[in-house]
């Protein structure tokens, strides 16, 4: 009898195969399911005392996948012409500051390094093709190198990407923040999670995903964006996707979903580069309303005009088919010339060797997103031509999008072109924004009479709008010249959720040999005199009462010593309740201020949206005077929680064979049940019925193979379980 599906009575429930679109019109999902059940990895501090660590060879050449799967859709001699309307013409305001930190973090990479990393609260990690290494806030290394299948058993395939999760909850005493990697995966095609269980990537463990669903081909050129809701992909592959991860789930180390939707009305040029907005500093955005952008270049078939589309996604993980993917919006830009060489990757001249890839028709990693008071911005860029001539003169074009509230439409803020001084390429490049609205941007350039460097630039939040308005600082200059067109296929620019104002930019260059180089830096040029904002709200997420204490911290963004701040909070958008913090707090200095005033969070399985406001008098920079949370109150579980009836049962398997688990509960919440069968799960769902403190299911078994199934009631490792055996 062949397997289908599980369906709970009155609900139809999807199974773990994909469900097909039916048209390339549709915005339902294209596939959903679960993911296999996460494993345990111990900490690289315990794998180092077991004698179980993977080391890598930091001298290993390993040539990456080559880019470029698809066919050119470049039409010679169609698309804008000319010079670009908004490239800057006019010189610095400031003369910046050199990195306060350069080390290089790694001496000899594969065939190309693919330089990753993020900043934590205490550690930076670094990642490259096929293996990484943890630092202090110092440069100092706090591991050996190590290989990917450290982190993901017996996978070194490589293209690793490290994001930092700034919103997770670890609770009380611990900075907020996970590491989160993702590795590809070969079998089926699709990527690999690894999400650690604390803020110390050297020191806590790590719930690892490694398989359950495939992306169709292999997914080369990943991307990847931290969402409220989800983890969020795209990846160079035929059938246009975003796809989605349930993030709450994977925090905790539970059974995860996934789901994929289309991205309709795209075209490309051959190579599929689109990046989802990555929620990064701040306030916490709302879950829900995740946003896609990709450039559309009218010199590509199916493009009229130059512009920008933005897609918004909705996962509904309570049903997943549910789940909606928007038309897309298309935002009409300022012509630009994306495409070099009619489409080819070996573009900019170096002093001696190949032509380097300039990474065209590409949304560079990463697009990063803040929520402000009374607007959201997204920042982004990705390579164009700016020689009107005819020949070749890379600038990076820069964007800034806001919106009102999410889900509302985007709007160009301010676009520019820039282009470094003395005539040389400017490409590869990575933007952030701080608390304070000011965007760095760190990039790679190079001339046929400059070796290739890695530097920085940025703007103040006030400056004319499109300049980058701080001189170039280097990062690293090369001694030695690429021996191939391919230098990092992206960069990584990631700001330090501590003081959310210094930038850590990883990016590769040639110093003797292929290496990755990190530069630490700020924009501190004229900090306001008066700015304080609230970083962090308590309590943590978990079993809450109606009597909770509501903690903020206040962060002295300013120069000068503030006194007596007015404060709100709010629940749900109910009436906020207003008070004044009178304490002091130096220039960079924090504190945290409790309300007199509890608040009633004892709902169980509910989503509260805190929002705080503050308003000190003179604030230079109201705009990020708000701040908000999202906090999931869960179950309270204990061992004596849990109890099952009918131990094993032993069925008959036929059409239409319907019968029933009765499941005991001692808590007042609702726990999850999951069914899987000997090659992995076959579906989560929730209780059918209480009847006087039994949750009673009903399982439609007409559908299921003969076969040994294990059903598991229960949250993380917390679980009873039996085993159905059906003849």
């Amino acid at each position: 009898m062949k397997l289908k599906t599980f369906a709970l009575i009155g609900t139809m429930m999807l199974m773990a195969m994909p469900l097909m679109a039916q048209s390339p019109a549709q915005t339902g999902p294209v596939s959903s399911g679960f993911l296999s059940d996460p494993i345990y990895v111990p900490s690289l501090a315990q794998q180092l005392r077991d004698g179980t660590f993977v080391y890598a060879d930091a001298e290993e050449e390993r040539e990456a996948r080559p880019k470029k799967q698809f066919g050119n859709n470049v039409i010679p001699g169609k698309g804008s012409m000319g010079e670009d309307p908004v490239l800057q013409t006019t010189g610095p305001l400031y003369a910046g500051s050199p990195p306060s930190l350069i080390f290089d973090a790694n001496t000899g990479v594969g065939v190309v390094s693919d330089p990753t990393g993020a900043v934590g609260p205490d550690h930076f990690m670094a990642g490259w093709n096929f293996a990484f290494r943890i630092y202090d806030k110092d440069g100092n290394p706090l591991t050996p190198i190590s290989a990917w299948s450290s982190i993901f058993p017996g996978n070194n395939i490589g293209d690793g990407v490290i994001l930092f999760d700034q919103y997770a909850d670890n609770g009380p005493g611990e900075p907020r923040g996970r590491f989160v990697i993702t590795e590809f995966d070969s079998n089926p095609n699709g990527f690999n999670v690894a999400v650690c269980q604390g803020p110390d990537p050297v020191n806590d463990g790590w719930h690892v995903y490694t398989a359950g669903f495939g992306t169709g081909q292999f997914p080369d050129y990943t991307k990847f964006s931290v969402w409220p809701d989800g983890y969020y992909c795209t990846a160079n592959i035929g059938s246009r996707r975003i796809f989605a991860v349930e993030r709450e789930k994977m925090i905790d180390g539970e059974s995860a979903q996934f789901v994929s939707l289309p991205l309709t009305g795209i075209a490309t040029s051959g190579f599929y580069s689109p990046q989802g907005f990555q929620a990064t500093g701040g306030s916490e955005p709302e879950p829900g309303n995740f946003s896609i952008a990709y450039l559309q270049d009218d010199a590509w078939g199916g493009v009229s005009d130059d512009h920008i589309k933005i897609w918004t996604v909705n996962v509904d993980w309570d049903d997943t088919s549910n789940s909606t993917i928007s038309a897309p919006q298309e935002i009409v830009t300022a012509d630009f010339i994306s495409v070099f060489d009619g489409g080819s990757f070996a573009n900019l001249e170096q002093p001696a060797g190949p032509d380097i890839d300039a990474l065209q028709a590409t949304v560079m990693n990463q697009a990063h997103v803040r929520k402000f008071c009374d607007y959201n911005s997204a920042i982004f860029n990705f390579v164009v031509d700016t020689d009107p001539g005819g020949g070749e003169l890379a600038g990076v074009r820069w964007y800034e999008l806001r919106q009102t509230a999410q889900g509302e439409p985007w709007t160009i803020f301010q676009e520019g072109t820039y282009i470094a001084p003395d005539g040389r390429d400017a490409f590869s490049a990575s933007m952030a924004m701080d608390i304070q609205g000011n965007i760095g941007m760190g990039y790679t350039s190079v001339s046929n009479s400059e070796m290739i460097s890695i530097r920085y630039t940025g703007r103040l939040a006030g400056d004319p709008l499109g300049d980058m308005t701080v001189a170039e600082q280097l990062i690293g200059q090369s001694t030695a010249n690429s021996s191939t067109t391919r230098m990092a296929d992206y960069v990584h620019l990631t700001i330090d959720p501590n003081d959310d104002r210094t930038f850590w930019h990883i990016a590769e260059y040639w110093n003797s040999n292929r290496r990755n180089v990190v530069g630490v830096f700020d924009l501190g040029n004229t900090l306001p005199g008066n700015d304080v904002a609230i970083i962090d709200i308590m309590p943590n997420e978990g079993p809450l009462t109606s009597t909770e204490d509501i903690t903020v911290t206040i962060q002295n963004y300013g120069t000068t010593t503030v006194t007596s701040v007015p404060v709100t909070y709010s629940i749900d958008g109910d009436t906020p309740v207003s008070e004044t913090y009178t304490g002091s707090i130096p220039a960079g200095g924090t504190d945290t201020y409790t309300f007199s005033q509890q608040a009633d969070l004892s709902l169980v399985d509910h989503l509260y949206r805190i929002e705080t406001t503050n308003s000190l008098a003179g604030d230079e920079v109201p705009f990020n005077d708000c701040y908000g949370e999202n906090l999931f109150t869960g179950d309270v579980l204990s061992v004596g929680d849990l109890a099952l009836e009918n131990a094993e049962l032993q069925v008959v398997s036929a059409d239409n064979n319907i019968f029933d688990i009765t499941l005991r509960t001692n808590h007042n919440g609702i726990l999850p049940i999951s069914v899987y069968d000997i090659t992995g799960k076959i579906l989560v769902f929730n209780n059918l019925a209480n009847e006087g403190g039994k949750y009673k299911y009903q399982l439609d078994m007409s559908y299921v193979s003969a076969g040994v199934y294990l059903v598991k009631l229960g949250r993380g490792n917390l679980t009873k379980s039996t085993k159905i055996i059906v003849k």
